[in-house]
């Protein structure tokens, strides 16, 4: 019985009158006669229009609410034997020995104590979370079966059958109904049988039936008919036997055995196919199948058929333990048609604990050839880029206290055309630092490191680092002022050299390096107001000095070291230079001035600007190849600054202009707007100096991306990587997805470009397209995946709140 809303549930005194009704002892306890409670029966009648049942034990009801306290108590509604009123429904578990009530409501009602019950017109019987509504049902109490006809709907926790007639036992919910159609709230799954075997309150077994999550149950867009569907709701699994999946009223594929998901955990199965043209590859198809092997490792096996190199196997496997975790992918394209070759790719990364401070690692990569990474990309991932140098590391580690060290080895596999990093076969390094002890700063690190490379006329040897310093750091509210002392000792012992070394290079020698620095800044601020906003303006001043003599280190070969890229970090930075060869010999200020704009209100920083300048009282004579030493006088300026207008919309810029050769050496500027959930805008400029680190090449790069609904359904979804140098797309994509309520299709046009070991690169382009049906998938490994890593800001639509056993309640 309704009433405002809400729903009647009942006390335990109305179990008294109600086994009155059906003539049990309870009610001439009460010397109350047969007859009298039947009239009190008919006076309910009367006064409800509806016959309520209620047999023999009662329990509460349940629901999903989120009331607490006095809010979620039932009130009675004619004192302390009558109905209540509920506030929400709530399930409560059975005390010992209980049994759940059974409730029957009809226009009328008959029966035989304690036999059996019939309901007629708008009959309803309702048992915990289960309700059976029909034209007419007959409970059988003894056998507690109830056989329900005409405009049969039978509701259990959530999930709806309907039929022309049904057959149940009720308190074990197991039953059949012939031809119906059923609606399954997990996963919002429909569809329509012959008939429905119900074998308890979690499991099913659809016969000659469909399925699909699509809103229009007769002519859906897209659905699986299967000669048998077992659905298992406990463990979260679908399977179909003989099935044939639709799209469009075309089938599109076919299998003696599939299963799919019925909740968000991951299950076994297929995933969602993927297809793509390519320039270079043709037609493009790969199936991906899906294995839950336990809930911490799993592997997905990806048949691909490409149809101008052939047919290609990869697999993916993952795990993941208290102790350790990692990945397995390894893909396999036996003689390709193109190349004529077996192409390949393997990488394997693992992280381990060892227990009292140890962990060990290992980072392997390696691939047939130069373009594997392009030539073979995913049908599922954007090509942002060719990939030269592949690396493959394994070491140990140990942590404990100021304690820390590494041993490892590394090599690399490389197809650049300049000479590749050199391997270090092994290193060990161990590190020691103290933090305020006595006011003192201290610590060392020690590195000692065999460096191999495999292309002729190379200089190789072994090479031994030690590097302490000490500082004492003065810190006071408002100011800091930090001098330091930093040594730098290296020894080499080489097992080669090079035509090109200098003349009369020895394969033994050494050189000391120290270096003194003092850094210091204050931080002043004010209260100010700028467009009716409430602001915090700071304003930090710093000053760092830095001296190094000047130590001869031309004989140093240069086994892992580079200029250091310019920036606001690096120009408050000790050394030019990074890695253990070179140690530029400096007599520099660096001043610095930043302001802040904070929200007084949230704490937010709302807009930041920095200045910082280097100054040179003396040339620079330390140096390596690619390196231009900064002379006297005033140097590299950095100006930079940001703006974050909301939550809309921010702006960042910045560049670094070296005065001594009178040259931007690096810059960079963009903004992001995002003003809703599916609406982004990003374009950002780059620009850096050609150095020995870029390989001698400049960079000049243009980077949009961003996503953009075109109507209620369809967005957009785009980036673009233009270099201005060479006036070429190094990288974009132009992609749409339409998302409908059950299925979504994502369609992109790709532009890529292929490294290889020629000195000029190849383009190459891709149409992708990914099909999802949802319902039979819940793992993304697609297209969404990408923009979602490509696309800063990209987003999409929330997911709906989980569904409630009491969602679909009658």
């Amino acid at each position: 019985m309704k009433l405002a809303g809400t729903r009647l549930v009942a006390g335990r005194a109305i179990t008294a009158v109600l086994r009155a009704f059906l003539g049990d002892a309870a009610c001439l306890r009460r010397g109350v006669r047969r007859r009298r409670c039947r009239c009190l029966i008919a006076w309910t009648v009367r006064r409800s229009l509806d016959v309520l049942l209620i047999l023999p034990v009662w329990v509460p009801l349940g629901a999903s609410a989120q009331l607490s306290s006095a809010a979620a108590q039932p009130e009675p509604i004619d004192g302390p034997w009558s109905l209540s009123l509920a506030p929400q429904l709530e399930e409560h578990p059975l005390a010992p020995g209980m049994q759940a009530a059974t409730f029957g409501i009809a226009s009328n009602a008959t029966g035989t104590l304690n036999q059996d019950l019939s309901l007629k017109g708008s009959a309803e019987l309702r048992r915990v979370t289960a309700v059976v509504q029909a034209d007419a049902i007959h409970y059988d109490v003894d056998r507690d079966v109830a056989d329900a006809f005409g405009h049969v709907k039978l509701t259990r926790d959530g999930n709806e059958f309907i039929g022309p007639d049904a057959h149940l036992h009720v308190d074990s919910s197991e039953g059949t109904m012939t031809t119906p159609t059923y609606h399954f709230i997990l996963t919002d799954g429909r569809g329509h049988a012959a008939r429905i075997d119900l074998l308890d309150n979690q499991r099913e077994t659809i016969y000659d039936g469909t399925y699909s999550t699509c809103q229009c149950v007769d002519d859906p867009t897209w659905y699986l008919r299967a000669s048998r569907l077992d659905l298992d709701n406990a463990d979260g699994q679908g399977v179909a036997y003989n099935s044939v999946l639709f799209f469009g009223g075309v089938p599109i594929f076919a299998s003696p055995w599939m299963s799919f998901p019925l909740n968000g955990e991951r299950r076994s199965g297929v995933l969602p196919p993927t297809f793509s043209i390519s320039s270079t590859n043709g037609y493009d198809l790969t199936v991906p199948i899906y294995f839950n092997l336990a809930p911490n490792y799993d592997l997905t096996l990806t048949p691909r058929l490409i149809s101008r190199r052939g047919a290609m196997l990869s697999a993916d496997y993952r795990y993941l333990t208290p102790t350790y975790s990692g990945t397995l992918s390894a893909a396999f394209l036996p003689d390709d048609a193109l190349t004529k070759t077996n192409r390949y790719s393997i990488t394997f990364k693992h992280q381990q604990t060892l227990g009292d401070g140890f962990s060990a690692y290992v980072d392997y990569n390696r691939v047939s050839d130069a373009n594997v990474t392009t030539d073979l990309a995913s049908t599922s991932s954007i090509v942002l880029g060719g990939q030269s140098l592949f690396q493959q590391e394994a070491g140990l580690r140990y942590n404990s206290g100021p304690w820390s060290a590494l041993v490892r080895v590394q090599n690399w596999q490389s197809f650049s055309n300049s000479s590749p990093p050199y391997n270090r076969m092994p290193e060990l390094n161990g590190k020691y630092e103290r933090y305020g002890v006595d006011g003192f700063d201290f610590g060392a690190t020690a590195d000692a490191t065999r460096f191999t490379i495999p292309t002729a006329d190379s200089t190789q040897g072994e090479r031994l680092t030690f590097d302490p310093y000490v500082s004492y750091p003065i810190q006071r509210p408002g100011w800091y002022v930090i001098p330091k002392l930093q040594w730098h000792f290296a020894s080499y012992d080489l097992t080669s050299i090079s035509s090109t070394a200098p003349a009369g290079q020895p394969k033994s020698f050494n050189f000391n390096v120290p270096t003194l620095s003092l850094d210091s800044g204050a931080t002043f601020e004010r209260n100010v107001s700028l467009f009716g906003v409430g602001l915090i303006q700071t304003l930090e001043p710093r000053l760092y000095y830095v001296y190094t003599p000047y130590r001869n280190q031309n004989y140093a070969p240069v086994f892992d070291t580079a200029p250091l890229d310019f920036g606001l970090s690096e120009i408050f930075t000790s050394n030019r230079f990074v890695g253990g060869d070179r140690v530029a010999d400096m007599n520099r200020l660096t001043a610095g001035l930043t302001t802040r704009f904070i929200d007084a209100a949230t704490g937010v920083e709302l807009a930041r600007f920095t200045l910082a300048q280097e100054y040179y009282f003396r040339s620079t004579q330390v140096t390596m190849p690619g390196d231009s030493p900064p002379t006297v006088g005033p140097s590299n300026l950095v100006v930079g600054g940001s703006l974050n207008l909301g939550n809309n919309l921010s702006i960042q810029q910045g560049f670094a202009y070296n005065q001594s050769s009178s040259e931007f050496t690096q810059a960079t500027a963009g903004f992001s707007w995002k003003p809703a959930n599916g609406k982004v805008v990003n374009v950002g400029y780059l620009y850096a100096q050609a150095n020995a680190t870029l390989d001698d090449q400049a960079e000049n790069q243009v980077l949009l991306s961003g996503q953009w609904p075109l109507t209620r359904r369809l967005s957009g979804v785009g980036l673009m990587n233009y270099d201005l140098v060479s006036h070429r797309i190094i990288s974009g994509l132009l992609g749409l997805q339409y998302a409908a309520d059950c299925w979504a299709l994502s369609l992109a046009f790709e532009k890529y470009t292929n490294v290889s070991s020629t000195t000029t690169p190849s383009t190459g382009t891709r149409v992708l397209m990914q099909l999802q049906l949802n319902g039979v998938s819940k793992i993304d490994n697609g297209l969404l995946q990408q923009f979602r890593a490509n696309v800063p800001g990209y987003s999409t639509a929330p997911s709906p709140s989980p569904a409630s056993p009491f969602s679909n309640y009658p």
